[in-house]
C-alpha cells in the first residue's frame, strides 16, 4: 500500500487522482480538520464519474508532527509520497512552518527506516536550489547558498531535503522532486489564486521571472521516477521560465480579461510590503503583500529540468495548454456559482 502525505492540496489531490486511476491502493493523511470535498472536485475536473474514484482512497487522520498517529498509518506500507507541507509567506506562519517542514518531513523518515518502507519520494521545491548567477540558468547542481533573499518557506524545504539525504545515508530509497510554481485547477483561493486575481481585474506586475509546472506533470514525474527506482537523487521539474507579465498575459488571454499594464518596480514594491504591514497590524488582517512576497516576484529565476527529461524521456505539457485548461475550468466554476 501507498502512504501520501498532502493529498487535500493541489498537487496531492493530482497526485492521488493518478494514483487510484491506475489502480494503487493508497492510503491518504489529512489532519482532522481538512476538508476532502476539493479533492473530489479535482476529480471531476478528469473523470465523469469523481466518486467511483474518491470512494477507493482510505483516508487516516494524522498529523505529521504526531509521531504516534503517524506510525499507525504506516501499517502495510511499502512507498511514501511526501506532498504535505505548510506553505506560507506571512510572517505569523514562519514558525510553524519550519516546525513541520523539517520536524514533519524527519518523523516521516524515521518512520520509513523503522518499518523498512521500499520507497520515498519527496516533493521539495526550487526554493532551494541556490540561485545561477549571471542570468544563467539554475540546475541540480547549483547548491544552496544562505542569502536575505531566501524565504523562509525555501529555508523550511531545504531543512525537510536535508532530512531525505540523511533517510538516504541511513539507507532509505528515497527520490526527491524540485517544481516550479504549480498549475492547476480548484484551489482559487489558495494555490491558483493568480488565476482569481486576474479575472478580478489585476492591473500590476514585476519585473520577475519564474518557472512554472502543471501539477498533472509534476504527479506523472513522479510516478515514474518511483517505477524506475531513481533513488539518491533530485530533479527539477518546471515545464517553461516566464516573465510575470508574460505568465499574467496569458491568463488573462484565456480569461477574456484585460492584460496587467503597470510595471511596478522593485522600489515601488519595497513601499507596498511595508505599507501593508502597517495596514495588517492596525487592523489585525494578513498583509496583501509582504517582504517575502515583493523580494521573490522581483528577481529572475529560471530552472532546466534537463536531467529529468533525460532520465524518464519525459515531455512537458506546455504551459499555455495548462494555461488555457485551467482558465476553461476557471470559468466553467465561476458560472456555476
Amino acid at each position: 500500500m501507498i502512504l501520501l502525505t498532502g493529498g487535500t492540496g493541489l498537487l496531492g489531490s493530482h497526485l492521488l487522482f493518478d494514483l487510484v486511476k491506475s489502480g494503487k491502493e493508497v492510503r491518504a493523511i489529512k489532519r482532522a480538520n481538512s476538508n476532502t470535498a476539493m479533492v473530489r472536485k479535482v476529480f471531476s475536473y478528469y473523470v465523469e464519474n469523481p466518486d467511483e474514484l474518491f470512494a477507493k482512497i482510505h483516508w487516516a487522520e494524522a498529523d505529521l508532527m504526531d509521531y504516534g498517529a503517524i506510525e499507525d498509518a504506516m501499517a502495510g506500507i511499502t512507498e511514501i509520497y511526501h506532498c504535505g507541507a505548510v506553505v506560507s509567506f506571512y510572517p505569523k506562519d514562519h514558525k510553524e512552518m519550519l516546525k513541520v517542514n523539517i520536524g514533519g518531513t524527519a518523523n516521516l523518515v524515521n518512520q520509513a527506516i523503522a518499518n523498512k518502507v521500499e520507497k520515498f519520494c519527496y516533493v521539495s521545491s526550487v526554493a532551494t536550489l541556490g540561485r545561477a548567477e549571471n542570468n544563467e540558468v539554475s540546475t541540480e547542481e547549483t547548491y544552496w547558498v544562505p542569502s536575505k533573499k531566501n524565504s523562509v518557506y525555501g529555508i523550511s524545504k531545504y531543512g525537510a531535503e536535508r532530512e531525505i539525504w540523511r533517510g538516504i545515508e541511513e539507507g532509505l530509497n528515497a527520490v526527491i522532486i524540485n517544481p516550479s510554481v504549480i498549475l492547476g485547477p480548484g484551489f482559487w483561493q489558495d494555490n491558483s489564486g493568480l488565476f482569481r486575481l486576474v479575472y478580478e481585474g489585476l492591473k500590476y506586475y514585476t519585473r520577475g521571472v519564474n518557472g512554472y509546472v502543471d501539477a498533472r506533470d509534476i504527479s506523472k514525474a513522479m510516478m515514474g521516477l518511483m517505477d524506475q527506482n531513481k533513488f539518491g537523487e533530485r530533479y527539477i521539474c518546471s515545464a517553461a521560465n516566464l516573465s510575470y507579465q508574460e505568465f499574467f498575459t496569458l491568463i488573462a488571454k484565456y480569461l477574456n480579461k484585460p492584460a496587467p499594464t503597470v510595471n511596478v518596480p522593485p522600489s515601488m514594491t519595497s513601499i507596498a510590503w511595508r505599507v501593508e504591514a502597517v495596514r495588517a497590524f492596525v487592523t489585525g488582517s494578513k498583509p496583501e503583500v509582504t517582504r517575502e512576497m515583493a523580494t521573490t516576484t522581483s528577481q529572475i529565476y529560471t530552472y532546466s529540468s534537463e536531467k529529468l527529461c533525460n532520465t524518464l524521456d519525459f515531455k512537458f505539457r506546455p504551459v499555455e495548454e495548462s494555461i488555457r485548461e485551467i482558465c476553461a475550468v476557471y470559468l466553467a466554476d465561476s458560472m456555476g456559482k
